[in-house]
Protein backbone atom coordinates (compact mmCIF):
# COMPACT_ATOMS: atom_id res chain seq x y z
CA UNK A 1 0.00 0.00 0.00
CA UNK A 2 1.14 3.51 -0.79
CA UNK A 3 1.39 6.25 1.85
CA UNK A 4 0.34 9.69 1.10
CA UNK A 5 3.34 12.10 0.53
CA UNK A 6 2.80 15.15 2.84
CA UNK A 7 2.83 18.29 1.48
CA UNK A 8 4.05 21.37 2.66
CA UNK A 9 2.30 24.86 2.31
CA UNK A 10 2.88 27.27 -0.20
CA UNK A 11 2.79 31.03 -0.60
CA UNK A 12 -0.38 30.51 -2.99
CA UNK A 13 -3.12 28.74 -4.48
CA UNK A 14 -5.82 28.95 -6.96
CA UNK A 15 -8.20 29.35 -4.45
CA UNK A 16 -6.25 32.12 -2.63
CA UNK A 17 -7.72 34.73 -5.41
CA UNK A 18 -11.34 34.22 -3.48
CA UNK A 19 -10.37 34.57 0.10
CA UNK A 20 -8.71 37.41 -1.36
CA UNK A 21 -11.72 39.19 -2.79
CA UNK A 22 -13.72 38.64 0.57
CA UNK A 23 -11.54 39.63 2.96
CA UNK A 24 -10.45 42.78 0.71
CA UNK A 25 -13.73 43.43 0.60
CA UNK A 26 -14.16 43.75 4.01
CA UNK A 27 -11.20 46.08 4.16
CA UNK A 28 -12.21 48.45 1.45
CA UNK A 29 -15.56 48.43 3.40
CA UNK A 30 -13.89 49.93 6.61
CA UNK A 31 -11.42 52.24 4.68
CA UNK A 32 -14.39 53.87 2.79
CA UNK A 33 -16.24 54.02 6.49
CA UNK A 34 -13.08 55.92 7.67
CA UNK A 35 -12.62 58.32 4.85
CA UNK A 36 -16.30 59.27 4.89
CA UNK A 37 -16.88 59.28 8.76
CA UNK A 38 -13.45 61.19 9.44
CA UNK A 39 -14.30 63.90 6.62
CA UNK A 40 -18.09 64.35 6.82
CA UNK A 41 -18.95 64.40 10.92
CA UNK A 42 -15.11 65.27 12.36
CA UNK A 43 -14.73 67.55 9.09
CA UNK A 44 -11.15 66.79 8.63
CA UNK A 45 -9.45 67.70 4.98
CA UNK A 46 -8.71 65.46 2.26
CA UNK A 47 -4.96 66.08 3.25
CA UNK A 48 -5.05 64.71 6.76
CA UNK A 49 -7.20 61.72 5.83
CA UNK A 50 -5.37 60.77 2.67
CA UNK A 51 -1.80 62.20 4.01
CA UNK A 52 -1.68 60.90 7.60
CA UNK A 53 -4.62 58.99 8.40
CA UNK A 54 -4.16 56.27 5.24
CA UNK A 55 -0.92 55.51 4.72
CA UNK A 56 -1.01 54.80 8.77
CA UNK A 57 -3.67 52.39 7.88
CA UNK A 58 -1.79 50.97 4.89
CA UNK A 59 1.28 50.36 7.28
CA UNK A 60 -0.92 48.47 9.98
CA UNK A 61 -2.55 46.70 7.32
CA UNK A 62 0.73 45.46 5.52
CA UNK A 63 2.47 44.47 9.27
CA UNK A 64 -0.20 42.33 10.47
CA UNK A 65 -1.34 40.36 6.94
CA UNK A 66 2.25 39.44 5.98
CA UNK A 67 2.89 38.14 9.91
CA UNK A 68 0.34 35.97 9.58
CA UNK A 69 0.45 34.83 6.23
CA UNK A 70 4.33 34.08 7.65
CA UNK A 71 3.18 32.43 10.17
CA UNK A 72 1.37 30.34 8.47
CA UNK A 73 3.52 29.26 6.09
CA UNK A 74 6.13 28.58 8.53
CA UNK A 75 3.33 26.03 10.27
CA UNK A 76 2.45 24.88 7.11
CA UNK A 77 6.44 23.68 6.61
CA UNK A 78 6.97 22.52 9.95
CA UNK A 79 3.52 20.39 10.01
CA UNK A 80 4.11 19.48 6.22
CA UNK A 81 0.40 20.19 5.44
CA UNK A 82 -0.92 22.29 2.78
CA UNK A 83 -4.14 23.25 4.15
CA UNK A 84 -3.27 25.61 6.80
CA UNK A 85 -5.25 29.10 6.29
CA UNK A 86 -3.49 32.03 7.68
CA UNK A 87 -5.51 34.04 10.12
CA UNK A 88 -7.82 37.16 8.66
CA UNK A 89 -6.78 40.69 9.79
CA UNK A 90 -8.01 44.34 9.42
CA UNK A 91 -9.24 47.34 10.91
CA UNK A 92 -11.81 47.01 14.24
CA UNK A 93 -15.06 48.04 13.20
CA UNK A 94 -16.33 48.76 16.79
CA UNK A 95 -13.36 50.67 17.61
CA UNK A 96 -13.57 52.62 14.54
CA UNK A 97 -16.77 53.82 15.37
CA UNK A 98 -16.33 54.35 19.23
CA UNK A 99 -12.93 56.23 18.64
CA UNK A 100 -14.86 58.95 16.08
CA UNK A 101 -17.84 59.46 17.72
CA UNK A 102 -17.07 58.89 22.15
CA UNK A 103 -13.25 60.29 21.80
CA UNK A 104 -12.64 62.21 18.53
CA UNK A 105 -15.83 63.80 17.81
CA UNK A 106 -15.99 65.24 21.85
CA UNK A 107 -12.47 66.29 21.46
CA UNK A 108 -13.41 68.44 18.66
CA UNK A 109 -16.45 70.02 19.61
CA UNK A 110 -14.80 70.91 22.57
CA UNK A 111 -12.00 72.68 20.50
CA UNK A 112 -14.91 74.36 18.92
CA UNK A 113 -16.47 75.45 21.74
CA UNK A 114 -13.04 76.68 22.96
CA UNK A 115 -12.55 79.17 20.08
CA UNK A 116 -10.55 76.80 18.14
CA UNK A 117 -10.98 77.18 14.42
CA UNK A 118 -12.13 74.38 12.36
CA UNK A 119 -8.51 73.44 11.27
CA UNK A 120 -7.23 73.50 14.92
CA UNK A 121 -10.22 71.17 16.44
CA UNK A 122 -9.69 68.84 13.57
CA UNK A 123 -6.12 68.40 14.48
CA UNK A 124 -6.68 68.37 18.43
CA UNK A 125 -9.34 65.14 17.24
CA UNK A 126 -6.79 63.70 14.94
CA UNK A 127 -4.46 63.96 18.20
CA UNK A 128 -6.71 62.60 20.52
CA UNK A 129 -7.70 59.50 17.98
CA UNK A 130 -3.89 58.54 18.30
CA UNK A 131 -3.98 58.21 21.69
CA UNK A 132 -6.64 56.36 22.07
CA UNK A 133 -5.34 53.80 19.39
CA UNK A 134 -2.32 53.56 20.99
CA UNK A 135 -3.67 52.81 24.87
CA UNK A 136 -5.90 50.03 22.36
CA UNK A 137 -2.45 48.76 21.27
CA UNK A 138 -1.16 48.40 24.49
CA UNK A 139 -3.75 46.24 26.00
CA UNK A 140 -4.08 44.17 23.13
CA UNK A 141 -0.32 43.65 23.18
CA UNK A 142 -0.44 43.09 27.47
CA UNK A 143 -3.06 40.24 26.73
CA UNK A 144 -0.77 38.29 24.86
CA UNK A 145 0.54 36.93 28.15
CA UNK A 146 -2.94 35.73 29.59
CA UNK A 147 -4.39 34.51 26.04
CA UNK A 148 -3.64 31.08 26.97
CA UNK A 149 -4.94 31.20 29.95
CA UNK A 150 -8.18 32.31 29.02
CA UNK A 151 -8.68 30.04 26.37
CA UNK A 152 -8.30 27.15 28.70
CA UNK A 153 -11.03 28.59 30.92
CA UNK A 154 -13.75 29.34 28.36
CA UNK A 155 -15.70 26.52 27.11
CA UNK A 156 -15.69 26.29 23.19
CA UNK A 157 -19.24 27.00 22.95
CA UNK A 158 -18.73 30.02 24.86
CA UNK A 159 -16.27 31.36 22.52
CA UNK A 160 -17.86 30.44 19.21
CA UNK A 161 -21.32 31.30 19.70
CA UNK A 162 -20.28 34.69 20.75
CA UNK A 163 -18.91 35.39 17.23
CA UNK A 164 -21.85 33.25 15.81
CA UNK A 165 -24.27 36.28 17.05
CA UNK A 166 -22.03 39.02 15.11
CA UNK A 167 -21.68 37.11 12.39
CA UNK A 168 -25.46 36.32 11.92
CA UNK A 169 -26.33 40.27 13.15
CA UNK A 170 -23.37 42.28 12.00
CA UNK A 171 -22.14 40.84 9.43
CA UNK A 172 -24.89 38.71 7.77
CA UNK A 173 -28.06 39.69 8.17
CA UNK A 174 -26.64 43.23 6.78
CA UNK A 175 -25.87 42.41 3.70
CA UNK A 176 -28.87 39.52 3.33
CA UNK A 177 -30.95 42.93 3.46
CA UNK A 178 -28.73 45.05 1.10
CA UNK A 179 -29.22 41.52 -1.57
CA UNK A 180 -33.06 42.06 -1.56
CA UNK A 181 -32.91 45.78 -1.60
CA UNK A 182 -31.80 45.33 -4.95
CA UNK A 183 -31.98 41.72 -6.23
CA UNK A 184 -31.48 41.84 -9.96
CA UNK A 185 -28.17 42.79 -8.68
CA UNK A 186 -27.62 40.83 -5.71
CA UNK A 187 -29.13 37.44 -6.00
CA UNK A 188 -27.09 35.85 -9.01
CA UNK A 189 -23.43 36.36 -7.07
CA UNK A 190 -24.62 34.71 -3.90
CA UNK A 191 -26.14 31.58 -5.96
CA UNK A 192 -22.46 31.43 -7.60
CA UNK A 193 -21.19 31.70 -3.77
CA UNK A 194 -23.79 28.73 -2.90
CA UNK A 195 -23.06 27.12 -5.95
CA UNK A 196 -19.11 27.45 -5.57
CA UNK A 197 -18.98 26.68 -1.79
CA UNK A 198 -22.02 24.02 -0.56
CA UNK A 199 -22.60 22.45 -3.94
CA UNK A 200 -19.07 21.93 -4.28
CA UNK A 201 -19.46 23.10 -8.13
CA UNK A 202 -15.96 24.60 -9.87
CA UNK A 203 -15.98 26.89 -12.80
CA UNK A 204 -13.56 28.13 -15.05
CA UNK A 205 -12.74 30.85 -12.84
CA UNK A 206 -12.45 31.01 -9.11
CA UNK A 207 -16.57 31.50 -7.89
CA UNK A 208 -15.42 34.41 -5.64
CA UNK A 209 -14.08 36.26 -9.10
CA UNK A 210 -16.88 35.14 -11.18
CA UNK A 211 -19.48 36.42 -7.75
CA UNK A 212 -17.75 40.01 -8.58
CA UNK A 213 -17.64 40.12 -11.95
CA UNK A 214 -21.11 38.94 -12.45
CA UNK A 215 -22.02 41.79 -9.63
CA UNK A 216 -19.95 44.34 -11.73
CA UNK A 217 -21.50 43.58 -14.97
CA UNK A 218 -25.38 43.35 -13.31
CA UNK A 219 -24.55 46.49 -11.10
CA UNK A 220 -23.51 48.64 -13.91
CA UNK A 221 -26.01 47.02 -16.59
CA UNK A 222 -28.86 47.78 -14.78
CA UNK A 223 -28.35 51.02 -13.65
CA UNK A 224 -27.66 50.29 -9.56
CA UNK A 225 -24.49 52.13 -10.65
CA UNK A 226 -24.00 54.64 -13.70
CA UNK A 227 -21.53 57.31 -14.69
CA UNK A 228 -21.32 60.69 -12.53
CA UNK A 229 -18.61 62.57 -13.90
CA UNK A 230 -19.00 64.64 -10.10
CA UNK A 231 -18.70 61.48 -8.14
CA UNK A 232 -15.45 60.22 -10.74
CA UNK A 233 -14.07 63.76 -10.89
CA UNK A 234 -14.10 63.47 -6.65
CA UNK A 235 -12.93 60.06 -6.41
CA UNK A 236 -10.27 60.82 -8.73
CA UNK A 237 -8.89 64.31 -6.91
CA UNK A 238 -7.18 62.60 -3.96
CA UNK A 239 -5.16 60.05 -6.21
CA UNK A 240 -1.19 61.11 -5.40
CA UNK A 241 1.66 59.17 -3.32
CA UNK A 242 1.49 59.57 0.05
CA UNK A 243 4.53 58.13 2.64
CA UNK A 244 3.86 57.84 5.97
CA UNK A 245 4.83 60.10 8.93
CA UNK A 246 6.30 59.53 12.42
CA UNK A 247 3.87 61.01 15.14
CA UNK A 248 5.13 60.42 18.38
CA UNK A 249 5.43 64.13 19.44
CA UNK A 250 1.73 64.29 18.61
CA UNK A 251 0.74 61.52 20.93
CA UNK A 252 3.13 62.69 23.72
CA UNK A 253 1.03 66.14 22.99
CA UNK A 254 -2.47 64.47 23.67
CA UNK A 255 -1.17 62.04 26.27
CA UNK A 256 -3.85 63.21 28.72
CA UNK A 257 -6.47 61.43 26.53
CA UNK A 258 -5.33 58.26 27.72
CA UNK A 259 -6.51 59.24 31.03
CA UNK A 260 -9.98 61.59 30.20
CA UNK A 261 -11.40 58.79 27.92
CA UNK A 262 -9.68 55.83 29.72
CA UNK A 263 -13.52 54.71 30.11
CA UNK A 264 -14.22 54.58 26.18
CA UNK A 265 -10.35 52.83 25.82
CA UNK A 266 -10.08 49.77 28.06
CA UNK A 267 -13.27 48.21 27.07
CA UNK A 268 -12.70 49.01 23.70
CA UNK A 269 -8.92 47.46 24.18
CA UNK A 270 -10.56 44.47 26.24
CA UNK A 271 -13.28 44.05 23.14
CA UNK A 272 -10.63 43.62 20.72
CA UNK A 273 -8.46 40.96 22.97
CA UNK A 274 -11.43 38.71 23.64
CA UNK A 275 -12.61 38.91 20.34
CA UNK A 276 -9.18 37.83 18.93
CA UNK A 277 -8.99 35.15 21.62
CA UNK A 278 -12.87 33.40 20.34
CA UNK A 279 -11.18 33.98 16.60
CA UNK A 280 -8.46 32.09 17.73
CA UNK A 281 -10.71 29.24 18.96
CA UNK A 282 -12.50 29.25 15.86
CA UNK A 283 -9.60 28.64 14.06
CA UNK A 284 -8.74 26.14 16.03
CA UNK A 285 -12.11 24.33 15.64
CA UNK A 286 -11.65 24.84 11.51
CA UNK A 287 -8.67 22.76 12.41
CA UNK A 288 -5.80 25.50 12.25
CA UNK A 289 -4.21 25.82 16.00
CA UNK A 290 -1.86 29.25 16.34
CA UNK A 291 -0.27 30.11 19.66
CA UNK A 292 -2.04 33.02 21.41
CA UNK A 293 1.17 34.88 22.61
CA UNK A 294 2.39 35.76 19.11
CA UNK A 295 -0.52 35.72 17.50
CA UNK A 296 -2.31 38.35 19.94
CA UNK A 297 1.57 40.21 20.15
CA UNK A 298 1.05 40.92 16.36
CA UNK A 299 -2.19 42.06 16.69
CA UNK A 300 -1.65 44.83 19.23
CA UNK A 301 2.08 46.07 17.06
CA UNK A 302 -0.25 46.18 14.60
CA UNK A 303 -2.23 48.29 16.56
CA UNK A 304 0.82 50.55 17.37
CA UNK A 305 2.20 50.72 13.85
CA UNK A 306 -1.58 52.25 13.54
CA UNK A 307 -0.97 54.83 16.23
CA UNK A 308 2.76 55.61 15.46
CA UNK A 309 2.19 56.08 12.07
CA UNK A 310 -1.03 58.22 11.90
CA UNK A 311 -4.21 55.87 12.14
CA UNK A 312 -6.61 56.30 14.78
CA UNK A 313 -7.95 52.97 14.26
CA UNK A 314 -6.72 49.87 16.04
CA UNK A 315 -6.31 46.85 14.04
CA UNK A 316 -7.98 43.20 15.16
CA UNK A 317 -7.37 39.30 13.74
CA UNK A 318 -10.89 39.25 11.84
CA UNK A 319 -13.85 36.85 12.30
CA UNK A 320 -14.41 34.22 10.09
CA UNK A 321 -11.29 31.86 9.79
CA UNK A 322 -13.57 28.83 8.71
CA UNK A 323 -14.82 30.58 6.11
CA UNK A 324 -11.89 31.66 4.46
CA UNK A 325 -10.45 28.01 4.72
CA UNK A 326 -14.02 26.61 3.12
CA UNK A 327 -13.73 28.93 0.60
CA UNK A 328 -10.16 27.42 -0.40
CA UNK A 329 -7.99 30.24 0.91
CA UNK A 330 -4.44 29.41 2.17
CA UNK A 331 -1.37 32.18 2.72
CA UNK A 332 -1.50 34.14 -0.41
CA UNK A 333 -4.77 35.72 0.58
CA UNK A 334 -3.61 37.42 3.05
CA UNK A 335 -0.62 38.69 1.39
CA UNK A 336 -2.30 39.94 -1.46
CA UNK A 337 -4.85 41.83 0.61
CA UNK A 338 -2.22 43.61 2.92
CA UNK A 339 -0.26 44.40 -0.59
CA UNK A 340 -3.64 45.88 -2.22
CA UNK A 341 -4.98 47.49 0.69
CA UNK A 342 -2.06 48.76 1.69
CA UNK A 343 -1.45 50.25 -1.90
CA UNK A 344 -4.89 51.66 -2.27
CA UNK A 345 -4.01 53.48 1.03
CA UNK A 346 -0.75 54.44 -0.04
CA UNK A 347 -1.80 56.31 -4.01
CA UNK A 348 -5.17 57.64 -2.78
CA UNK A 349 -7.02 55.15 -5.43
CA UNK A 350 -9.58 53.88 -2.67
CA UNK A 351 -12.25 56.11 -3.90
CA UNK A 352 -12.01 55.00 -7.43
CA UNK A 353 -11.77 51.62 -6.77
CA UNK A 354 -14.76 51.93 -4.84
CA UNK A 355 -16.42 54.14 -7.59
CA UNK A 356 -16.13 50.85 -10.30
CA UNK A 357 -16.69 47.89 -8.12
CA UNK A 358 -19.46 48.90 -6.18
CA UNK A 359 -20.11 46.57 -2.29
CA UNK A 360 -23.04 44.81 -4.04
CA UNK A 361 -20.91 42.81 -6.26
CA UNK A 362 -18.64 41.23 -3.93
CA UNK A 363 -21.20 40.98 -1.01
CA UNK A 364 -22.42 37.59 -0.99
CA UNK A 365 -18.39 36.17 0.02
CA UNK A 366 -19.00 38.28 3.18
CA UNK A 367 -22.80 36.96 3.54
CA UNK A 368 -21.41 33.62 2.69
CA UNK A 369 -18.53 33.94 5.70
CA UNK A 370 -20.91 35.18 8.51
CA UNK A 371 -23.15 32.02 7.56
CA UNK A 372 -20.18 29.52 7.96
CA UNK A 373 -19.67 31.19 11.25
CA UNK A 374 -22.72 30.68 13.14
CA UNK A 375 -22.68 27.29 11.27
CA UNK A 376 -19.02 26.21 13.56
CA UNK A 377 -21.23 27.10 16.25
CA UNK A 378 -22.85 24.07 16.12
CA UNK A 379 -21.12 21.74 14.26
CA UNK A 380 -17.44 22.58 16.22
CA UNK A 381 -18.97 22.05 19.58
CA UNK A 382 -20.77 19.03 21.21
CA UNK A 383 -24.04 18.43 20.37
CA UNK A 384 -25.58 18.47 23.72
CA UNK A 385 -23.98 21.90 24.13
CA UNK A 386 -26.22 23.26 21.16
CA UNK A 387 -28.90 25.10 24.08
CA UNK A 388 -25.43 26.87 25.12
CA UNK A 389 -24.63 28.23 21.83
CA UNK A 390 -27.74 29.20 21.32
CA UNK A 391 -27.95 31.19 24.66
CA UNK A 392 -24.75 32.77 23.68
CA UNK A 393 -26.11 33.78 20.01
CA UNK A 394 -28.32 35.98 21.85
CA UNK A 395 -26.66 39.09 23.38
CA UNK A 396 -25.50 39.73 20.01
CA UNK A 397 -28.49 39.54 18.45
CA UNK A 398 -30.14 42.10 21.28
CA UNK A 399 -26.74 44.28 20.49
CA UNK A 400 -27.51 44.45 16.90
CA UNK A 401 -31.75 45.04 17.82
CA UNK A 402 -30.52 48.19 20.01
CA UNK A 403 -28.14 49.60 17.07
CA UNK A 404 -31.30 49.03 14.46
CA UNK A 405 -33.90 50.90 17.08
CA UNK A 406 -31.38 54.00 17.59
CA UNK A 407 -30.62 54.00 13.71
CA UNK A 408 -34.61 54.22 13.10
CA UNK A 409 -34.70 57.06 16.01
CA UNK A 410 -32.18 59.03 13.91
CA UNK A 411 -33.46 58.46 10.61
CA UNK A 412 -37.03 59.98 12.00
CA UNK A 413 -34.97 63.07 13.05
CA UNK A 414 -34.06 62.53 16.75
CA UNK A 415 -30.74 62.55 17.70
CA UNK A 416 -29.66 66.01 17.45
CA UNK A 417 -28.91 68.28 20.17
CA UNK A 418 -32.56 70.18 19.50
CA UNK A 419 -33.88 66.50 19.69
CA UNK A 420 -31.74 64.13 21.50
CA UNK A 421 -32.48 60.39 22.29
CA UNK A 422 -33.40 60.53 25.87
CA UNK A 423 -35.04 57.97 28.55
CA UNK A 424 -38.40 59.01 27.93
CA UNK A 425 -38.47 56.97 24.85
CA UNK A 426 -38.50 53.60 26.85
CA UNK A 427 -41.73 53.51 27.79
CA UNK A 428 -43.32 54.19 24.49
CA UNK A 429 -41.48 51.32 23.50
CA UNK A 430 -43.03 48.75 26.20
CA UNK A 431 -46.32 50.07 25.21
CA UNK A 432 -45.64 48.55 22.13
CA UNK A 433 -43.94 45.65 24.61
CA UNK A 434 -40.53 46.35 23.36
CA UNK A 435 -38.17 46.36 26.19
CA UNK A 436 -35.80 48.27 24.44
CA UNK A 437 -34.07 49.20 28.02
CA UNK A 438 -33.17 45.34 28.31
CA UNK A 439 -31.34 45.63 24.84
CA UNK A 440 -29.52 48.47 25.64
CA UNK A 441 -28.16 46.63 28.65
CA UNK A 442 -27.15 43.63 26.46
CA UNK A 443 -25.49 46.11 23.55
CA UNK A 444 -23.04 47.23 26.42
CA UNK A 445 -20.04 44.36 26.43
CA UNK A 446 -21.95 42.11 24.48
CA UNK A 447 -18.99 39.88 23.59
CA UNK A 448 -18.69 39.43 27.12
CA UNK A 449 -22.43 38.67 28.79
CA UNK A 450 -22.30 36.16 25.61
CA UNK A 451 -19.33 34.18 26.16
CA UNK A 452 -20.54 33.80 30.18
CA UNK A 453 -24.51 33.01 29.27
CA UNK A 454 -23.08 30.40 27.15
CA UNK A 455 -20.29 29.40 29.88
CA UNK A 456 -23.20 29.28 32.70
CA UNK A 457 -25.29 27.05 30.25
CA UNK A 458 -22.28 24.40 29.14
CA UNK A 459 -21.74 23.95 32.57
CA UNK A 460 -25.44 24.09 33.72
CA UNK A 461 -25.71 20.79 31.17
CA UNK A 462 -22.63 19.26 32.36
CA UNK A 463 -24.48 19.74 35.65
CA UNK A 464 -21.14 21.55 37.19
CA UNK A 465 -23.09 23.89 38.66
CA UNK A 466 -19.96 25.71 40.56
CA UNK A 467 -18.28 26.11 37.48
CA UNK A 468 -21.32 28.06 36.53
CA UNK A 469 -21.29 30.18 40.20
CA UNK A 470 -18.03 31.20 39.10
CA UNK A 471 -19.32 32.33 35.73
CA UNK A 472 -21.89 34.25 37.41
CA UNK A 473 -19.52 35.78 39.78
CA UNK A 474 -17.35 37.39 37.09
CA UNK A 475 -20.03 38.50 35.04
CA UNK A 476 -21.13 40.54 38.46
CA UNK A 477 -17.58 42.13 38.60
CA UNK A 478 -18.02 43.11 35.18
CA UNK A 479 -21.31 44.49 35.53
CA UNK A 480 -20.11 46.38 38.88
CA UNK A 481 -17.17 48.63 36.99
CA UNK A 482 -19.79 48.70 34.16
CA UNK A 483 -18.00 46.29 31.55
CA UNK A 484 -21.15 44.91 31.35
CA UNK A 485 -24.86 46.07 31.00
CA UNK A 486 -24.35 49.60 32.49
CA UNK A 487 -25.14 52.26 29.58
CA UNK A 488 -25.58 56.08 30.10
CA UNK A 489 -27.75 58.36 27.17
CA UNK A 490 -25.26 60.85 25.09
CA UNK A 491 -26.96 63.04 22.29
CA UNK A 492 -27.71 60.37 19.53
CA UNK A 493 -26.66 57.04 21.30
CA UNK A 494 -26.45 55.16 24.37
CA UNK A 495 -22.94 54.01 25.45
CA UNK A 496 -20.80 52.36 27.94
CA UNK A 497 -21.20 53.75 31.19
CA UNK A 498 -17.68 52.56 33.25
CA UNK A 499 -17.38 53.21 36.62
CA UNK A 500 -17.76 51.97 40.25
CA UNK A 501 -20.70 51.01 41.03
CA UNK A 502 -22.28 51.69 37.50
CA UNK A 503 -23.79 48.33 37.04
CA UNK A 504 -24.59 47.60 40.69
CA UNK A 505 -28.76 45.88 39.40
CA UNK A 506 -26.94 43.62 37.34
CA UNK A 507 -24.48 42.79 39.61
CA UNK A 508 -27.00 42.12 41.98
CA UNK A 509 -28.96 39.92 39.71
CA UNK A 510 -25.56 37.85 38.58
CA UNK A 511 -24.72 37.44 42.59
CA UNK A 512 -28.03 36.19 43.13
CA UNK A 513 -27.71 33.44 40.26
CA UNK A 514 -24.34 32.50 41.62
CA UNK A 515 -25.96 31.57 44.75
CA UNK A 516 -28.58 29.85 42.95
CA UNK A 517 -25.80 27.82 41.29
CA UNK A 518 -24.01 27.12 44.66
CA UNK A 519 -27.09 26.02 46.27
CA UNK A 520 -27.85 23.78 43.26
CA UNK A 521 -24.65 21.81 43.67
CA UNK A 522 -25.10 21.51 47.67
CA UNK A 523 -28.24 20.34 46.91
CA UNK A 524 -27.35 17.75 43.99
CA UNK A 525 -24.56 16.20 46.07
CA UNK A 526 -26.61 15.76 49.55
CA UNK A 527 -29.38 14.45 47.37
Amino acid sequence: METAIPKASRWFVRRDIDGFFGLALDNLIQILLIVNLCQGVLGFSTSLVYGRILPGVALSLIVGNFYYSWLAYQKGQREQRDDITALPYGINTVSLFAHIFLVMLPVRLAAIAQGASSEQAAELAWQAGLVACLGSGLIELSGAWIGDFLRRLAPRAAMLSTLGGIAITFIAIGFLFRTFASPVVGLVPLGVILITYFGRVRFTIPGGLLAVLLGVGLAWGTGLVSWDSAKFGAAVQPIGVYFPGLWIGQLWNSRSVLVEYFSIILPMGLFNLIGSLQNLESAEAAGDTYPAAPTLAANGTGTLVAAVFGSCFPTTIYIGHPGWKALGARVGYSVLNGVVMGLLCLTGTVAIVSYFVPIEAGMAIVLWIGIVIVAQGFTATPSHHAPAVVVGLLPGIAGWGALIAKNALRAAGLGTPEKPITPTLIQPFKLSDTYIDGAFALEQGFIFSAMILAAITVYIIEQDFRKAAYWSIAAAVLSWFGLMHSYRWTVSDTVVNLGFGTGVAWAIGYLLLGILFFYTEWHVRHR
